[in-house]
C-alpha cells in the first residue's frame, strides 16, 4: 500500500474506534505533503506551512504529554531532516511524537496511547 492508503485506512478505523476511543474525534491529517503547484506551494508556505510536520496529529493529552504526532512510514520509508527535526522538537516540548510503520502500528500506539499500554 501507499502511504496515502496506509493512512487512509487508519482513518477509516479510527471513524469506526469513536464509539470505543471517543477522543478520535479530534484526530486529524496534516496535509503537509504533495506535489503542488508552485503558485499554491507558495502561497501554503505564506501562510504557515513548514517542511518537516508530522502527518498524523491527535490533540489530546495523556500520560504527561500534551497530545501525540505521527509520522507515517510505509516499509522501506525513510524519516526526512526536517521529519527527524520536528520530532525532536515536538518532543521537548512535552508531545510523544513517533514514527509508524503502516497504518496498524500507528492503530497499536493510538490504542496503548489512549488506553495508557505502553508503546513506543
Amino acid at each position: 500500500m501507499s502511504e496515502s492508503q496506509e493512512q487512509q485506512a487508519l482513518f477509516q478505523w479510527a471513524a469506526i474506534a469513536e464509539r470505543q476511543y471517543p477522543e478520535l474525534r479530534l484526530l486529524h491529517a496534516i496535509p503537509n505533503s504533495g506535489k503542488r503547484h508552485i503558485i499554491t506551494a507558495v502561497r501554503m508556505k505564506a501562510e504557515g506551512q513548514k517542511a518537516g510536520v508530522s502527518d498524523i496529529f491527535l490533540p489530546v493529552a495523556r500520560h504527561g504529554f500534551h497530545g501525540l504526532y505521527i509520522e507515517l512510514k510505509i516499509k522501506g520509508g525513510r524519516v526526512s531532516p526536517s521529519q527527524a527535526d520536528w520530532i525532536k522538537l515536538t518532543t521537548v516540548q512535552g508531545y510523544k511524537s513517533i514514527v509508524c510503520v503502516g497504518w496498524e502500528d500507528a492503530r497499536m500506539e493510538i490504542e496503548g496511547y489512549l488506553t495508557c499500554t505502553k508503546g513506543k
